[in-house]
């Protein structure tokens, strides 16, 4: 059982966070686009900075590792 595993990217690798917003608390025109859906997906990066908002949580991992960044989800 010492077998080492990589679970976190290199030290200069991209982090992002990913975290689900309510509808409800994003500004109207994300709201009006959001057809009826209560939850969205919002990707952070360290800074806290929202980088994008997505319809699931697939999604916004897939986004995250498309732009070479590491996905990390918080609660």
């Amino acid at each position: 059982m010492d077998t080492k595993y990589d679970f976190l990217p290199d030290g200069g690798a991209c982090i992002v966070y990913v975290r689900p917003v309510k509808v409800a608390d994003l500004p109207e025109e994300v709201q009006r686009e959001a057809e009826g859906l209560e939850q969205l997906y919002a990707v952070h990066n360290a800074d806290g900075e929202r980088l994008a908002v997505v319809r699931d949580r697939r999604m916004a991992f897939a986004l995250a590792r498309q732009n070479d960044c590491a996905p990390v989800n918080v609660h």
